[in-house]
């Protein structure tokens, strides 16, 4: 009797179920041969290629063995491949997994907070997801609930350590960032700024959501990332 697979944990699900190349029209996908990436190969992309995190890390994220890491990516990785070369409709969906929700928790903001500035590492729209690394952040100031402005601010040439104090000068109350390390998690504390990591996606779509009280964000977010030159990176590891 063959041995049950263990589902792999997925801390982030797609935001998109596939790509067509461009030029196909989306009725015409059913004719072409489309490749399809599983829920847990996208997963091990999401990690490695994208957060830098080693196939160790990835392993201990999804709870499973690197030499299953291993199998997992170099799938997706040729899978990639294939649509990329032979301009194949690339489908996510299905496979082996479950949702890591153990840190996942919903931010809310008093309605006694008439006023506040809120700070997101940005890049081209997006969430920048290593709060070291992070040259622009997007500021929206916020009051009685409402968006009533924002800008970008360039933070190049602040340095790691001095990311905290630059936002406090801007007059920053609230974080929302992907990864972030323990030092810069703490340095933001000492600041007064009000942390929501592990966050994700369009940067005025979270602000909107932590301004309605549905932002979902990770109580646990951590940098998993070691070794001389280390600034930060974003990891979202489940563990139960």
């Amino acid at each position: 009797m063959p041995r049950p697979r263990k589902n792999r944990m997925v801390n982030t699900m797609p935001t998109s179920e596939g790509f067509i190349p461009a030029g196909y029209e989306p009725e015409c996908c059913s004719r072409l041969s489309c490749v399809t990436m599983t829920v847990d190969e996208y997963e091990t992309i999401r990690l490695i290629d994208y957060l830098g995190m080693t196939q160790e890390e990835c392993a201990a994220s999804m709870q499973v063995s690197r030499p299953t890491v291993t199998n997992i990516y170099e799938s997706a990785r040729y899978k990639l491949a294939d649509a990329l070369i032979h301009e194949k409709p690339l489908l996510i969906g299905g496979g082996n997994y479950d949702i890591c929700h153990k840190n996942k928790k919903t931010a809310t903001i008093t309605k006694e907070t008439t006023t506040m500035k809120i700070a997101i590492t940005y890049e081209n729209g997006q969430i920048y997801q290593h709060f070291g690394h992070c040259e622009n952040f997007k500021i929206y100031q916020v009051e009685d609930g409402k968006i009533l402005s924002s800008s970008i601010e360039n933070a190049a040439g602040s340095g790691h350590g001095a990311l905290a104090g630059f936002l406090k000068n801007l007059g920053v109350d609230v974080l929302i960032c992907g990864g972030i390390g323990g030092g810069a998690q703490n340095a933001l504390a000492q600041a007064g700024i009000r942390l929501y990591g592990g966050v994700s996606g369009s940067a005025d779509e979270a602000v909107q959501a932590l301004v309605d009280g549905t932002l979902v964000y990770n109580s646990n977010v951590q940098c998993s990332h070691h070794g001389e030159g280390h600034t930060c990176g974003g990891g979202n590891s489940c563990h139960h």
